[in-house]
């Protein structure tokens, strides 16, 4: 007899070789864009700055040479730009400048997207710039904006990407290949007219890191969305399986003399404010009245090398995590968002993201669940010769708290944390590098712990990445197990997309300042993904059939995780997206039982399931847009329903809402449980740098209710005057018995930061 699941299986196996017959390859010269010479730029020297005003105006810009010739990316890449683009490039002793002719033959259909800064770009009209300041063709600094001016900046390193084989998802932190948290020192202006719209950059020198002073040779490239039409357009082209962080294939900016000028920048802070935490009679037990002074300073060693210096760091500014949803016995991940952490972080990736990162600035600072203070430190990063380095060090205060029997404990030692890079990229995607971190205690010479790591990635033509790394850790008291390895290859073309992986963790690997998703196992994954296109349709874009496997196994066998997954995409020319419903075949492993809810304990055994999922979201560019997941099947044994539903509205460019409803329906033949997650996030720019942001959450897994309300008024590079409002409530059940929230912790805090260029 023929089981359901080899019959789900096959019925998809033959639905993945359909599609592949029903959409055939596209017969036009694919790859022509590599073949040709890429484009140079030629900046032109100014005695008198630029207004930096959106109008270009100045006879400066008139006299500059423009850069065209735009190609497409997407819809039809190597298709010229459908609406004329033309980019001038200035520059002067402390500055370069940027101006954009972005003409549209119907201006009336620009989107304008939301007025904050680093807000998504995908669904708006915008123009980007990427400054490859090394020409290693791999790292760079990327400025962008949109229509309505705002101000968008990241760090691209090892060309946006991550490896195969971990969560591929877009990091924004130390673990991953675009860092958008990264806030440099710019202006940007636009304007708009009935011919189109109008955007002025000025880069000053000291925001960027190039090699020393002089003529200057970087890669450059230059990108433009044009939303309604789903277009994006290439200075120098770029095939559509690659995006603008493929450094490699940007073209060349010379003729700009850049001064040598050390950079000197003090960032000195005041924070104000007051906290209260609560008995469980909802009484104030605690006032914490909290005035605070601390700076952060910048020097330039040299153009290519930057000292930072922080003294009493405070992140109050900083927006707080999204909540999370855990029905799985592994540890969960939440990016860095702390500024001081951002700059070059990069350059200390080294790891499988979200799973074995070597080194992770969030395990600095945070103990137990507490914010432990950081009492101060400093980085080197940046180039020496061929060589990309970075060196951290940091020293958190000790942190004490009250058990419930009022007897003092240490949650968190005074801790140094130190971490030493080295990396040494070569042509064509290609790099090696080592890693040293650390983690000593400074009341115990018996507490510490040291990782260590060597890591590489070979490209093969334009299409094959090879990586790999090895790391090994120390702790007093474990002695066996204490290796990481990971081999990992993938394969992108138009057509045909795909990789492998292979990582095993020993049991006594134990990177305390990295994080480790799971530990003692074996991993192995591949995935095929094929992109189907019908020129045709026009309202069609793409189709993508593909499959997965990934599959965790302990040291001695037992398989822990596994997941087949069979699927296909549909994506359609104004964004719009839905999945067939997805077949996942899993199981899961349990050699000890284990709580997936409270009073809910899962015993040992091997658990087969079949499952359907199902996301889809319409045109995401929309005044209204909603996306969503559905999950269907089993689950340990009984059954899950997974519904997960977000709704985005947006009033001009100034508001934007979001709402977001997870409800998770388990049943288990040891007892059945509900989790609901809520949201509601609203951001309202008064200006590009002024704006009032409010993130409400809602956990239905640990009943808490939290706000966070922030009030920014910017001034350069992320700094300026903030107002926080922080409130935290237990609440046992929602929406029925509002009479039974608790308040745990309330806080108001102002803090006013500013950033002055010391420079002469």
């Amino acid at each position: 007899m023929v089981s359901p699941s080899f019959r789900a299986v096959r019925l998809a196996g033959i639905s993945f070789a359909a599609l592949t017959l029903i959409f055939p390859s596209e017969s036009k010269a694919q790859d022509r864009q590599n073949n040709e010479l890429k484009p140079e730029a030629l900046g032109v020297r100014i005695s008198t700055p630029i207004e930096i005003d959106g109008s270009l105006q100045e006879d400066a810009w008139v006299g500059a040479q423009p850069l065209s010739g735009f190609v497409q990316n997407e819809p039809m890449d190597g298709d010229p730009v459908t609406e004329r683009t033309e980019v001038r490039i200035l520059y002067d002793d402390n500055a370069v400048y940027f101006g954009m002719w972005l003409y549209d033959s119907d201006p009336s259909a620009i989107v304008f997207g939301e007025t904050r800064r680093d807000a998504d770009l995908t669904d708006t009209d915008a123009v980007l710039i990427v400054l490859d300041t090394y020409l290693d063709r791999q790292n760079g600094f990327v400025f962008g904006t949109t229509p309505a001016g705002i101000e968008y900046d990241g760090q691209v390193t090892k060309e946006g990407e991550g490896g195969f084989g971990g969560n591929m998802r877009q990091q924004r932190g130390s673990g991953g290949g675009f860092n958008l948290n990264w806030d440099g020192s710019w202006e940007v202006a636009t304007s708009r007219s009935e011919l189109g719209w109008f955007a002025e950059f000025r880069i000053p020198f000291s925001t960027l890191r190039y090699g020393g002073g002089g003529e200057q040779v970087w890669g450059l490239n230059i990108s433009r969305n044009i939303r309604r039409k789903n277009e994006q357009a290439f200075w120098s082209p770029v095939p559509r399986q690659f995006d603008l962080y493929r450094v490699s294939q940007a073209g060349t900016l010379s003729g700009i003399d850049a001064p040598a000028k050390r950079v000197i920048d003090a960032t000195p802070y005041v924070l104000a404010g007051n906290g209260w935490e609560y008995s469980l009679t909802g009484d104030p037990t605690i006032s914490n009245r909290k005035t605070e002074i601390g700076a952060d300073l910048k020097f330039g060693v040299t153009p290519s090398l930057t000292l930072d210096l922080t003294y009493n760091t405070d992140f109050a500014q900083v927006e707080v995590d999204d909540e999370q949803i855990n029905l799985t016995r592994f540890r969960l991940f939440f990016p860095e968002k702390r500024p001081f952490f951002l700059e070059n972080a990069g350059t200390f990736s080294v790891g499988t993201p979200q799973s074995v990162e070597l080194f992770f600035s969030r395990r600095i600072g945070f103990a137990g669940g507490q914010s432990v203070p950081i009492l101060g430190g400093g980085r080197l990063s940046g180039r020496v010769g061929s060589f990309s380095v970075g060196i951290l060090n940091i020293q958190t205060q000790k942190l004490e708290d009250l058990d419930s029997l009022g007897q003092t404990f240490t949650v968190s030692g005074p801790n140094n944390y130190s971490v030493a890079r080295v990396l040494r990229e070569f042509p064509n995607r290609t790099h090696i590098g080592t890693i040293a971190a650390a983690r000593v205690n400074a009341d115990s010479s018996d507490d510490y712990n040291v990782t260590l790591g060597l890591d590489g990635r070979l490209g093969i033509g334009d299409a094959v990445s090879l990586d790999g790394y090895v790391a090994t850790s120390m702790t007093p008291g474990i002695n066996g197990g204490t290796h990481a390895v990971n081999l990992s290859s993938s394969y992108a073309t138009r057509n045909w997309s795909g990789g492998a992986a292979f990582r095993q963790v020993g049991d006594g690997f134990n990177p305390e300042v990295g994080f480790l998703e799971r530990k003692a196992y074996r991993f192995y994954t591949f995935r095929v993904l094929r992109h189907m296109r019908v020129p045709q349709i026009p309202w069609f874009r793409e189709a993508r059939p593909h499959i997965n496997y990934r599959e965790f196994r302990d040291l001695n066998g037992f398989t822990e995780t596994r997941v087949v997954h069979i699927d296909s995409h549909f994506e359609f020319a104004n964004g719009a997206f839905f999945q067939l419903p997805a077949l996942n075949l899993t199981r899961e492993g349990l050699q000890d039982p284990f709580e997936i809810h409270e009073g809910v304990v899962v015993p040992a055994g091997t658990y087969d399931n079949v499952e359907f999922q199902f996301r889809f979201n319409t045109n995401e560019s929309a005044p209204l847009s909603v996306s969503g997941r559905i999950v269907l099947g089993g689950l340990y044994g009984g059954s899950q329903k997974v519904f997960d539903v977000t709704a985005n509205g947006r009033i001009g460019d100034t508001f934007v809402a979001s709402f977001r409803a997870n409800r998770a329906d388990v049943k288990l033949p040891e007892g059945s449980f509900v989790t609901s997650l809520l949201s509601l996030r609203t951001a309202y720019s008064f200006t590009p740098r002024i704006y009032l942001q409010s993130l409400i959450q809602y956990n239905g897994q640990t009943d808490d209710f939290s706000m966070n309300v922030r009030f920014g008024w910017l001034s350069t590079a992320g700094t300026g005057l903030f107002l926080v409002y922080n409130d935290v409530e237990q609440v046992d059940a929602l929406p029925s018995r509002f009479s039974r929230w608790q308040p745990v912790n309330r806080a108001l805090l102002m803090k006013f930061t500013q950033q002055f260029n010391l420079t002469r």
